[in-house]
């Protein structure tokens, strides 16, 4: 990849979408130029129109500096603390981040060393289980290790045994922060400031597997042992209305149920229970961990055979076969079949879960299902389920929070 700014905007991935940095670039960038500044003396403030950063896997970044300020003087007429400005671009990403200016103010502090902290519009942490301690400003660890290394190159260049302050400031970023899942894993009052290639790369699915497995760490954490997990807002609402189970107390694992099982198991979790609903977890009878409808979608032949495993004609599970969604499925069944249909797909999902398991980490890991349907409600559980939901139950009783 080239290694200038307009390249970056101008390159894009495989599928055509443009590529941006990161809010933890941009802060690497913002204080790199303050600290250059504050070393190089007040005239450089009026010089300093861009800046070039090396991000962590070593291409350099040429980003634009959008403010500089100089906010404290000496008696000598010398900036004791500058603050500059770079504006994030996410690229084709849906970020809400893109078009913020992300800022640092660096200062001299009397101690040596580097310390980086953040301010307005900077989230803190609030939950173990992060990539920071609680207490800490939400300042993920690749971004201040950048940061500590570019400052400290330049006072190495400098001569100077002083050390520097940095603070990250995200005007606006406490009311964006609340379209994002900050509030839900523990990060108030503001922003992130993230990024481990420096590089955001548009629609990316990592960066949905990595939000799902800081959900599983910080539950981990709190010291639920067993998982709760939805796909999305329709699992979510039924596990509210059946069982009283706050979207908080959940993972939202989206469509990425291999993944979720694999991370579980990394991070030391003993259980977790998947709630969704039939045309989404359909799929898992079929082994389909990833139940995107690109990545695979045979949910009526799942069904149809079930139907015929469940000793239904072939006239009943080829009717099946032609049913646009699994509730139209379900209506073309009395109630004894649909019970006999569910019990053979849930004891397929509970198979490929126990496989999944089986190759996931330490392979101790306890997965179970709940099906439901939107017109019927509940359709059953796979074996073991209910004793999960029970054990989850039973920790969020004891949950202080």
């Amino acid at each position: 990849m080239a290694g200038d700014r307009d390249s970056l905007q101008m390159e894009r991935t495989g599928s055509g979408l443009r590529r941006g940095w990161t809010t933890g670039t941009c802060a690497q960038a913002a204080a790199k130029a303050a600290a250059r500044i504050l070393l190089a003396g007040r005239k450089a403030a009026g010089q300093m129109q861009e800046v070039a950063v090396r991000l962590p896997g070593g291409r350099i970044l040429t980003l634009p500096v959008e403010s500089v300020q100089v906010l404290a003087f000496a008696a000598s007429g010398e900036p004791l603390t500058v603050r500059c400005g770079v504006r994030k671009e996410s690229g084709d990403d849906p970020d809400v981040t893109d078009g913020v200016t992300v800022y640092a103010a660096v200062s001299f502090q009397q101690t040596g060393g580097i310390t980086v902290d953040g301010g307005e519009g900077v989230g803190r942490v609030t939950k173990a289980g992060l990539d920071q301690p609680v207490g800490s400003a939400a300042i993920n660890r690749v971004p201040r290790e950048m940061i500590c290394r570019e400052l400290a190159e330049l006072l190495d260049e400098a001569g100077c045994g002083r050390g520097l302050a940095v603070l990250v400031e995200i005007p606006g970023g406490e009311e964006l922060a609340k379209r994002t899942f900050n509030p839900r894993i523990g990060i108030e009052g503001g922003l992130s400031v993230l990024g481990t290639t420096g590089i955001v790369e548009p629609m990316s699915e990592q960066a949905l597997i990595d939000t799902i497995g800081v959900e599983i760490r910080v539950r981990l954490a709190q010291g639920h042992r067993i998982l709760l997990a939805a796909p999305g807002n329709y699992g979510l609402d039924f596990l509210r209305e059946q069982w009283g189970i706050l979207p908080e107390e959940t993972i939202t694992c989206s469509n990425y149920i291999g993944e979720t099982i694999d991370m579980a198991a990394r991070y030391g979790a003993e259980g977790i229970l998947f709630a969704g609903h039939m045309g989404k977890l359909v799929k898992l009878a079929g082994g389909i961990m990833n139940t995107h409808s690109r990545q695979a979608d045979c949910r009526m032949e799942l069904l149809a055979a079930a139907a015929l495993r469940a000793g239904l004609s072939r006239e009943t599970a080829a009717g099946l076969l032609g049913c646009n969604t699994t509730e139209d499925a379900l209506d073309k069944l009395t109630d004894t079949e649909r019970k006999a249909v569910t019990g053979q797909l849930l004891a397929k999902i509970k198979e490929h879960l126990d496989l999944r398991c089986g190759s996931a980490p330490g392979g101790k890991l306890r997965a179970g299902a709940v099906l439901f349907s939107s017109v019927r409600g509940m359709l059953g559980m796979t074996k073991g389920a209910e004793a999960l939901l029970g054990e989850a139950r039973r920790e969020a009783a004891r949950d202080p929070d």
